[in-house]
């Protein structure tokens, strides 16, 4: 996966880091800077038809923390995830959304599953479907001895 992190679409930081913890800003499903995924969850489509533009959402925060890796180093563990998802009034079933995204991460990291907020907002910037932010932690990867 790219080590660039997506570029910013305001005056943020994509993912800034504090010693091994590396805060993530939302990321939506961008892909070179084109938002593919608009619009509110449909109550009657299955959670399936969100699986793309969450697993993009998640790749481009897992870009975003990579981004303040520094050489030798590799993302651990995402300590804490939030998935928005942009739903209509009544709409219950964020969690289910949002596990797309803990799958996804949980492929990238060593640690498993972290923990996490689905949250249901009434809009998201530009009208994304979804949007995920995560702190994640860094760790030098030590080459195994190799024996005589």
């Amino acid at each position: 996966m790219d080590r660039s992190a997506p570029r910013p679409q305001g005056r943020y930081l994509p993912a800034k880091r504090h010693r091994d913890l590396i805060f993530v800003s939302g990321m939506t499903p961008r892909e070179d800077g084109q938002l593919l995924h608009v619009g509110k969850v449909a109550p009657d489509a299955p959670v399936e038809t969100y699986r793309q533009a969450v697993e993009l959402a998640a790749g481009n925060a897992l870009r975003a923390a990579r981004s303040q890796l520094f050489d030798g180093e590799q993302i651990v563990s995402v300590l804490n995830l939030t998935v928005y998802v942009n739903a209509p009034e009544g709409y219950t079933l964020h969690s289910k959304i949002a596990d797309f995204a803990s799958s996804f991460l949980e492929k990238y990291t060593n640690d498993g599953i972290s923990s996490r907020a689905a949250v249901g907002v009434s809009s998201l910037p530009r009208d994304a479907t979804v949007e995920v932010s995560m702190i994640a932690t860094a760790n030098h990867v030590v080459p195994e001895a190799v024996s005589e």
